[in-house]
């Protein structure tokens, strides 16, 4: 298929799967063990219908977004994504130049094929940066430190993989880094084994932190309690513990718990512009994109990250306007039905 016929997300996975070799397209694509939830993450949205608003002038549609105080072009950002060098040559830095010519956020990867002072040499965009909190603390204080001194916003802490899950894709291919690239933000430190700490992190910098991997009630109210400034609610693309809700039907969990002390916000299985308004819809105060990002990456490098960007861009815009809402304010619960609340508007007979 050539670029320029592209008309969707999803068409650039086909592509990224002719493309990549077997090993790599494998590790970005698979989930864990059945792979229920990697299924779910997308198949969730498609049980949550609209309800639009016609009778409504949405001759100017207002898309920008504020997240953590920044201003953004719109509520869609780039989750952390590992090794993206082996999708593309340019890899992290091709993701970069493309988030900021869209006006949003790119998260950085610990396990990124550029480091945090290569990413930032693109120029000074709002970034976070992910971090898994390691057993020697030593190593998570020089990234932190290298990240604030590069430039980042935000430090996005990875909470649901103490240990890594069973993706049978990988043990099958055998998978390894490619011997040509290195996981950049550690060359010459020790990886050893993982261990969460938010109120040591607190410590250590000054920079807010979002909590990634939140799915409960109960681990919601922990977080407002530890004093995170956001939280991110993901089953890390599915790739953790299978059967796991998709993180669609998690969030309104998160959001009702977060009681509006601090934003929720969404990441997995977007595909689509209408994705975007129901995940803001149930209360998401902005979503993260991963898999997209990836596999446009490797059919077109940076072009083919902008074009991505640009395309839920522009059919979330469009949802925006056939459902009667001119700003992300008048985005509301009242926009969509669920399963859950169908009775609600069950028409009287």
């Amino acid at each position: 298929m050539k670029m320029d016929m592209i008309t969707n997300v999803n068409e650039y996975e086909a592509i990224a799967k002719e493309k990549l070799p077997k090993m790599v397209y494998d590790y970005y694509a698979s989930g864990a063990e059945d792979q229920w939830t990697l299924k779910e993450n997308q198949n969730a949205f498609s049980r949550i219908l609209f309800r639009p608003r016609i009778l409504v002038d949405v001759s100017k549609i207002d898309l920008t977004a504020t997240v953590l105080g920044f201003k953004i072009s719109m509520p869609i950002m780039i989750a952390p994504t590992a090794m993206q060098k082996m999708a593309h040559p340019e890899g992290e830095l091709a993701t970069a130049r493309a988030a900021s010519a869209a006006g949003t956020i790119m998260t950085l990867s610990s396990w990124a094929t550029s480091s945090v002072e290569e990413v930032a040499s693109t120029g000074p965009d709002i970034r976070f940066f992910q971090l898994y909190v390691f057993k020697d603390r030593n190593v998570a204080a020089q990234l932190v430190r290298r990240a604030e001194r590069a430039g980042f916003k935000a430090i996005a802490l990875t909470v649901d993989t103490p240990i890594l899950g069973r993706r049978e894709a990988d043990i099958k291919n055998r998978f390894t880094l490619p011997s040509h690239l290195v996981l950049k933000n550690f060359e010459g430190l020790d990886l050893r084994k993982l261990d969460k700490d938010i109120q040591w992190l607190q410590t250590i910098t000054s920079l807010p932190i979002l909590l990634k991997g939140v799915l409960t009630a109960e681990d919601t109210r922990i977080a407002v309690q530890a004093g995170v400034a956001g939280i991110i609610v993901s089953n890390h693309g599915a790739r953790q513990l299978d059967y796991v809700p998709a993180t669609i039907m998690a969030l309104e969990e998160v959001v009702k718990a977060a009681q509006g002390r601090i934003p929720v916000f969404l990441d997995g299985g977007i595909r689509r512009g209408t994705d975007v308004f129901k995940a803001l819809a149930l209360g998401a105060a902005g979503v993260f994109i991963g898999r997209p990002v990836l596999f446009s990456l490797a059919a077109d490098g940076e072009a083919g990250v902008r074009k991505v960007l640009q395309m839920l861009r522009d059919e979330f815009e469009l949802t925006m306007a056939l459902s009667g809402c001119r700003s992300l304010k008048e985005i509301t619960r009242d926009h969509v039905v669920t399963e859950w609340d169908r009775p609600r508007f069950a028409p009287k007979l």
